[in-house]
């Protein structure tokens, strides 16, 4: 997680500068995942810089984004990395609202609804990516889903911070978009 130093509007885009965590040496032209959105680091020092374009801004949650919001990064997985977990790619399809959070012993429920177009790309103990979170899908409706957080995961990510009627980044299955598209060309 990294806190947001600094943001600011340039030509209809996004500047922004986030905390880097310590034992990083990210170089400029690298790849971060920031809550979900593919990122290139255009500056690097005592903070990571990011440019995004009007268009990532109307699918993405980030123009929310003020001084002292905590987010989540993630570095790229290389070929050579281990991978254990879902594939993300860093690719936001749409964004949520957090319906209601609840508890279940120990763990975090969270209801949160999509745009019902994306309907076909959601299925029970399926996966979607969440702030660019890989997690299970436990429930699925017409226009919203269902997904448990485990104590870890809690701890570790901006969802922690996230309160009902929050707007997230939502990444659906890029195995089940290829699939989809597939059938419908």
């Amino acid at each position: 997680m990294g806190k947001v130093l600094k943001t600011e509007r340039k030509k209809g885009g996004l500047r922004l500068r986030v905390a880097k965590p310590a034992a990083w040496r990210a170089h400029p032209g690298e790849s971060v995942n920031v809550n979900g959105v593919c990122s290139t680091v255009t500056r690097s020092g005592p903070g990571l810089e990011f440019d995004y374009m009007p268009e990532t801004l109307a699918c993405t949650n980030l123009e929310f984004l003020h001084k002292g919001a905590e987010v989540n990064l993630e570095r790229s997985l290389r070929p050579t990395d281990f991978l254990s977990g879902h594939l993300v790619q860093g690719h936001v399809d749409a964004t949520g609202k957090i319906r209601k959070i609840t508890s279940e012993g120990n763990s975090r429920i969270l209801d949160i609804t999509f745009p019902p177009i994306y309907r076909k790309l959601v299925s029970p103990k399926g996966s979607i990516a969440v702030e660019g979170i890989s997690l299970t899908l436990a429930r699925v409706g017409r226009d919203a889903f269902t997904v448990k957080v485990v104590p870890y995961t809690w701890a570790h990510t901006n969802l922690r911070f996230k309160q009902n009627g929050d707007t997230v980044n939502l990444e659906f299955d890029a195995i089940a978009k290829y699939v989809a598209h597939f059938l419908t060309s």
